[in-house]
């Protein structure tokens, strides 16, 4: 499985908004990534970006899942903002107008 493109899932917690979207609606995993190497029987290092240097490069087998060629499903990580804990900031929006 070294050299495989992987996706990272990015399990929603209660309460913790992630990469834009918050509940049912937030993204199950994130990528592209390349394994660098397996460590141990159920564990793989990730080639991961500068981008997410805060993150530990070491992942259980359970948090990846195989790319398969042409996915449009792919949400790109560096298309968002990231705190060094991967929380976002919740920013209210005005409703300017409404319809019954």
């Amino acid at each position: 499985m070294v050299g495989e493109r992987v996706l990272l899932k990015v399990s929603p917690m209660k309460g913790v908004m992630r990469f834009g979207k918050k509940g049912k609606l937030s993204p199950r995993y994130i990528g592209l990534f390349e394994i660098v190497e397996r460590i141990g029987e159920v564990a793989y290092e990730l080639s991961l970006p500068l981008g997410l240097s805060g993150v530990h490069r070491v992942f259980h087998i359970l948090m990846l899942k195989k790319y398969h060629q042409g996915c449009a499903h792919v949400i790109q990580w560096d298309s968002v903002l990231l705190y060094q804990n991967l929380n976002f900031e919740e920013e209210l929006v005005p409703i300017l107008d409404r319809q019954i």
